[in-house]
């Protein structure tokens, strides 16, 4: 499987991604920048995290106009499968690839920190390997992170089992006590109707390494891996 991993000014989380996708998983990478108008015959788009952009105007909105978002724009209208994580969420919800908005964290602070998710949808190429309610304990590291719907589009969204994960506590109990950003209903990640964007603001990268004592977050690019190459 080739995977495409975008570069942004800004972006500071690709490498760590082709680092887990080469070395821990042992995939074709190839790094696209931002300013490239083809996707070089890549399975799989991620749009990593960082400051895309410095966040100027909000998080991801210049992003989503660089160059090689007409590319990424077709080939998920096509089909083609594509991961946001953190900026990569802000810029998939700008480009109106996944529902939704991410607004400042209520806090109006950074927050960098290990946090737990409970799996809501396993009906998804990144939660197939995953039970139902599974807890997962991945970090996030955002300022702009509090996932926004309004009435009805949470509605649509709950019906149609596009909500991948909430924020939780470690038995998998999901309240404002455990919401670390405020998101509507504790919502940490979602996708499209047709379940090939995904979009998610803790960072499976940083938790997929041994070195680094976690690796809940691997079971997610293993659980991608597993159901493309089956």
């Amino acid at each position: 499987m080739k995977f495409g991993v975008v570069t942004f000014p800004g972006s500071n989380c690709d490498q760590d991604m082709i680092y887990v996708l080469e070395s821990i998983v042992n995939q074709e990478v190839v790094s696209l920048w931002h300013k490239d108008h083809d996707l070089q015959s890549c399975d799989f788009i991620v749009l990593p995290g960082g400051f895309s952009y410095g966040d100027y105007l909000r998080s991801g909105a210049i992003a989503r106009f660089s160059p090689i978002m007409t590319e990424v724009i077709s080939f998920a209208k096509n089909g083609g499968y594509v991961l946001g994580i953190c900026n990569g969420f802000q810029i998939l919800c700008e480009a109106g690839l996944v529902p939704g908005a991410l607004l400042h964290n209520d806090s109006q602070k950074f927050i960098c920190n290990n946090v737990h998710l409970r799996v809501d949808n396993t009906d998804s190429l990144i939660t197939r390997n995953c039970a139902l309610k599974q807890v997962l304990k991945i970090p996030i590291a955002h300022a702009e992170g509090r996932y926004y719907m309004d009435d009805e589009g949470l509605s649509s969204l709950n019906n149609n089992g596009q909500v991948l994960f909430r924020y939780c506590d470690e038995e998998g109990v999901s309240n404002n006590l455990n919401n670390p950003n405020g998101s509507i209903e504790n919502i940490a990640g979602v996708c499209n109707e047709s379940r090939n964007v995904f979009g998610m603001m803790p960072h499976p990268e940083r938790a997929a390494d041994p070195e680094l004592g976690n690796i809940d977050g691997k079971i997610l690019i293993e659980s991608i891996l597993e159901a493309v190459t089956t």
